[in-house]
């Protein structure tokens, strides 16, 4: 054979080899299923997970659960009729959504769950998550460092069932029990992730308590924080009833730039659904363990403004 007729056969070979390799490799479908796209949070981790799939030559197909349990289950069964490789799915419920989970186990295609956990599957669901017993944590432990004397505490909780919800008030009970007796829940309600209900639940927590209102209120969300920001300045109660939130959308960023709260948790949306992707398309490409991971929260305040992830949205 000549060398002429050896380096053409080679090369045919390489650039076959190198077109089955990428035919492989890419433009698989993910779905990406979140609770709701009415809020910020999932908004912003929709944007983000789109150009993550751009830059991993992926498909996406996204589901928006509306709050739904029942319609979340209805999408994932919508997803693999339709053929997908991998689900990342933000659960509406800790334990509703697990029958609905437990039939794409069945199928064997990858699934990992975002922002949230499962439980009651049949097998163990891997999810890339903050540690939100640590966020809610951190809340509380604002209020020991800078109330020494104690306080008198309104918590806001989120939807009823949603694991996020569930840790965060996990972790600032956790933390006010550490203070001691002198620090005092005095109002728990739930706002379901919603600005106008958690709007009309404060009113009614600072109602109940005219004349000693709370000396601060941890809310375990941003979106419900501004409208817990709307009642307090309505009431004319700015200054006196601090407010410690969660999330570190940019709204909430600049309220803690303007002094109007004190501060809000970092959970890193960003990088909770890149990672997720990440480990779905590694996991199909290379058979790589889908392992949950957890995401170490930050409490932003004017102090530490320039950690924020989403800081430069508000220069």
């Amino acid at each position: 054979m000549s060398i002429k007729k050896w380096l053409l056969g080679s090369t045919f070979a390489v650039a076959s080899l190198a077109s089955a390799s990428s035919a492989f490799a890419a433009g698989e479908t993910i779905a990406v299923n979140f609770v709701s796209l009415t809020i910020p949070f999932y908004q912003f981790m929709r944007q983000e997970v789109l150009d993550e799939a751009k830059k991993l030559d992926v498909k996406l197909l996204i589901q928006d659960a509306q709050n739904s349990t029942p319609k979340q289950g209805s999408d994932l069964e919508n997803a693999l009729n339709q053929g997908v490789d991998g689900i990342i799915v933000a659960p509406t419920d800790i334990k509703a959504t697990a029958p609905a989970i437990n039939v794409v186990l069945k199928e064997k295609i990858p699934i990992v769950a975002v922002d949230r956990h499962v439980e009651g599957t049949s097998s163990p669901v891997p999810s890339v998550r903050a540690d939100n017993v640590a966020g809610g944590r951190l809340q509380g432990e604002w209020v020991l460092k800078n109330m020494p004397n104690g306080a008198r505490v309104a918590v806001i909780a989120g939807q009823s069932g949603s694991s996020t919800s569930i840790d965060r008030v996990q972790g600032i009970h956790e933390a006010l029990k550490e203070g001691g007796e002198k620090y005092k829940i005095v109002a728990e309600q739930p706002g379901d992730w919603d600005r106008a209900k958690s709007l009309t639940v404060a009113q009614n927590i600072l109602t109940s308590l005219t004349g000693n209102p709370p000396d601060v209120m941890l809310v375990v969300n941003d979106d419900m924080a501004l409208g817990a920001l709307e009642a307090i300045r309505g009431m004319g109660l700015s200054g006196k009833v601090k407010l410690v939130s969660y999330d570190a959308y940019p709204e909430a960023l600049k309220a803690v730039k303007a002094g109007e709260m004190i501060g809000t948790v970092d959970q890193g949306p960003s990088k909770q659904v890149r990672t997720a992707l990440q480990s779905i398309v590694n996991n199909i490409r290379n058979k790589t363990e889908l392992k949950t991971t957890l995401i170490t929260p930050t409490l932003i305040t004017k102090d530490n403004l320039e950690q924020a992830e989403r800081y430069n949205e508000i220069k």
